[in-house]
């Protein structure tokens, strides 16, 4: 969720500090996230905003490379270094002072709303919703990514017609695809940096506010391409066993076991979690029988497919 900062103070300010526990449909107690620590870096000098003023802000989620992403990606917030942004991020200033419950950014995402295939975020996809400058500013993001390599992709990019730009970056080696915050953070300079030189020019908006961050663990994998990528890790699957419109929808965590690229098939079987498991078999592994099931589905009967932490 994203809102907007109400003052900026004078940095580094660490804003806050918490431990946040990953949501499971387990009854268990859920394990805890890594500790997460929010740095604003104030760029002008002045202590608090003016309507005249602009401002340009880093929010750095800080996450240790060595665990798994938590369900949030991570994000960097950039507002745009012409003047007249300032004062549409300035409107209703009155609201609530840093330490409230906002996170410094409007959020033009639905709050709440699953993700969905092809949605702009963590469906990925692009959604430029038939706004004139979509293309370039699409079109400057893949120039940009060029720099970094063939290690990176745009996983979802999505444009608001009140000018907010959301690029979640992928990195292919990368066990989860979650760039490191240095990595995001070069590009979204350059990436910043660029759409102020064509934004001057006339050619798109001068005022465009951008985030970038990389897809959170409830990216929707793609049925087949992404299969074979995670293929080493535990995923929740949804689906129906028949076509009919009232089929009753299906829910497991699986490891994909084998595709059939040929018969367009994903053959899964259990993943040894603990919502697999007997609640009465205290911790002990699957049995044989559960390990040897298996479950063949065509493609077409897959409705969504996310990572699965336990």
């Amino acid at each position: 969720m994203m809102k907007r900062w109400r003052r900026i103070l004078e940095p580094p300010l660490v804003l806050h500090t918490c431990a946040c526990r990953r949501s499971s449909s387990s009854s268990s107690t859920s394990s805890l996230n890594p500790i997460k620590t929010l740095v604003l870096d104030k760029i002008h000098q002045n202590p608090l905003p003016h309507p005249t003023r602009s401002h340009h802000f880093l929010r750095h989620s800080f996450i240790p490379s060595t665990t798994p992403p938590p369900t949030s990606p991570r994000r960097l917030l950039s507002t745009s270094s012409k003047q007249n942004n300032h004062q549409r991020l300035s409107e209703e200033d009155k609201g609530p002072l840093l330490g409230d419950e906002t996170d410094g950014w409007e959020d033009e995402e639905e709050e709440g709303l699953e993700s969905q295939a092809g949605d702009g975020g963590d469906g990925g996809g692009v959604v430029l919703q038939n706004l004139p400058w979509g293309d370039r500013v699409l079109s400057i993001a893949q120039d940009v990514l060029l720099q970094f390599g063939d290690d990176f992709k745009i996983f979802s990019f999505k444009i608001t017609p009140r000018g907010y730009v959301y690029v979640r970056l992928d990195k292919l080696s990368n066990p989860y695809g979650c760039p490191a915050m240095e990595e995001l953070e070069s590009y979204s300079q350059e990436y910043k940096r660029r759409l102020d030189e064509v934004g001057a020019q006339g050619d798109i908006p001068d005022d465009l506010a951008l985030e970038v961050s990389s897809p959170g663990a409830e990216r929707i994998l793609k049925v087949p391409d992404d299969l074979s990528r995670f293929s080493d890790m535990p995923m929740r699957v949804s689906y129906v066993e028949a076509t009919e419109s009232d089929a009753q929808q299906k829910d497991g965590v699986f490891f994909l076991d084998s595709l059939e690229l040929e018969t367009e098939n994903c053959v899964w079987k259990l993943a040894d979690v603990r919502e697999n498991r007997d609640p009465q078999s205290k911790g002990r592994p699957l049995s044989r029988k559960r390990r040897d099931w298996r479950l063949k589905l065509p493609f077409e009967l897959h409705r969504k497919i996310t990572l699965y932490l336990d």
